[in-house]
């Protein structure tokens, strides 16, 4: 009797390790930002992080076998948050840029883009490159490699940083800003929604900094990248990604 209870006991054991990894499915942290639109936003409705990173990385999870738990935060605390193990990804409008791969690894490309230039409507200047703003006052968006690059070429007299780039389209709008330079897509996203309607996105102005989104791990995550990486080149050949990417409005190839 004791032997059959024994063995049953393993038994219900072995079944119930079994059933682990399809019942408690590995719940992973993500990181993404309030203010990136079109790529993560929080949408006041249902005050939520929205956008096309979420949407892709909610996609993968399916197709790799985990869940996001989307955490909001800024952008400039997304890489210390990954380190430090506060969140697992980074999912946002963030460039793998040469210095973050110092300290992450990113996946595979997700989006290629340059920074915008923001001017008053006021300002019909056709600006075309960085060198037509020599001596002024210009923003970029802390943490994002717009703001170091600006800063390298010497030719502003002042690179003031902002937390958010709608925090920069509020000061060009105001006439606070001679200009503000961030992520194209953002900055063309929001104006198209009207809020800043004394800004006008430079048309004539060729970018110096291009760069391409990706999705953050932390070094030593290199089977989950590889995962990541996996289920990234799934959506893209099957055509997913380029449905995410119309549904917010961005052309499947950018420039």
């Amino acid at each position: 009797m004791l032997f059959k209870r024994l063995v049953q006991a393993a038994t219900a054991a072995l079944v119930l390790a079994a059933a682990t990894p399809l019942s408690a499915q590995q719940v992973l942290k993500v990181g993404s930002t309030p203010t990136g639109v079109p790529f993560t936003f929080l949408e006041t409705r249902t005050n939520s992080i929205q956008g096309v990173m979420v949407d892709l990385i909610t996609e993968i999870g399916k197709d790799a076998g985990f869940q996001v738990q989307i955490e909001p935060m800024q952008f400039s605390a997304l890489v210390p948050s990954l380190t430090s193990n506060k969140i697992d990804i980074i999912s946002a409008a963030m460039f793998a840029t040469a210095a973050r791969k110092e300290v992450i690894d990113f996946s595979e490309a997700v989006y290629t883009y340059g920074e915008g230039l923001v001017v008053p409507k006021t300002d019909a200047k056709n600006y075309a490159s960085q060198e037509d703003l020599k001596g002024e006052v210009v923003g970029a968006q802390v943490g994002t490699a717009f703001v170091d690059a600006l800063k390298k070429t010497g030719l502003f007299s002042e690179v003031k940083v902002y937390d958010t780039i709608p925090d920069i389209l509020r000061d060009v709008n105001a006439g606070r800003l001679k200009a503000g330079f961030a992520d194209f897509p953002i900055l063309a996203y929001n104006l198209k929604q009207g809020a800043f309607g004394e800004v006008r996105l430079v048309d004539s102005y060729k970018p110096v900094t291009v760069g391409t989104v990706s999705i953050g791990v932390r070094k030593t995550d290199q089977e989950l990248l590889g995962k990541i990486n996996a289920s990234l080149a799934k959506l893209k050949a099957n055509g997913a990604l380029d449905k995410i990417l119309d549904k917010w409005g961005l052309k499947p190839k950018a420039s």
